[in-house]
């Protein structure tokens, strides 16, 4: 990690973070969601950034990437207000992409991400699941383990597969935590 930077994501007229800027310059209110694709090919499994899962042994250092990547965007200006450990985590077929099992989910977040979290003194929510209505026992799964609970605002999903009740049905489970709407295309 000593060699994380944010380089790519500062230049000027491509780069995420200045295009983020002027969002923020628009509306200083928008809140900003980040999920990543894929952690670095060297922590997974395959060696590639399609499929693969994370290794076991590398939670707490993929944990110290979140935290550093949150730090980072602070240091610009750019609030983090959430994140998910990985977007659409039963899909790895995208290239980047990285197969999340609700079990790795769960043990990710409350061995790994959510310490490092509180330890770095980090309110970034932490969201799970972040993929189709048709798994809802997914975050169900995260959220009836009381440590991992601790740590997770709510459930992230998105609406290509699955029946739209399942947001209700996680929610009447743990109404005490929030409901997310994250991702919908359609080419019309």
């Amino acid at each position: 990690l000593t060699g994380f930077t944010l380089e790519h994501e500062k230049a000027s007229g491509t780069g995420l973070i200045p295009l983020l800027k002027q969002i923020l310059d628009i509306n200083p209110e928008i809140r900003i969601l980040g999920s990543p694709w894929s952690p670095p090919t060297w922590m997974k499994d395959n060696g590639n950034f399609k499929g693969g899962s994370l290794k076991p042994e590398y939670y707490d250092v993929y944990a110290q990437y979140f935290v550093k990547y949150v730090l980072a965007m602070r240091s610009e200006g750019i609030q983090i207000d959430a994140i998910t450990p990985q977007n659409e985590p039963l899909n790895p077929n995208n290239t980047p992409s990285l197969l999340m099992t609700s079990n790795q989910q769960r043990d990710f977040i409350k061995s790994s991400l959510g310490p490092a979290f509180r330890a770095a003194g980090i309110n970034t929510k932490i969201i799970v699941w972040d993929h189709n209505c048709d798994v809802p026992d997914y975050p169900v799964n995260i959220l009836n383990d009381a440590t991992a609970k601790g740590y997770v605002d709510g459930s992230a999903f998105h609406l290509y597969a699955g029946d739209v009740s399942a947001l209700s049905n996680v929610h009447n489970q743990h109404p005490d935590k929030s409901i997310y709407f994250t991702e919908q295309w359609t080419g019309a």
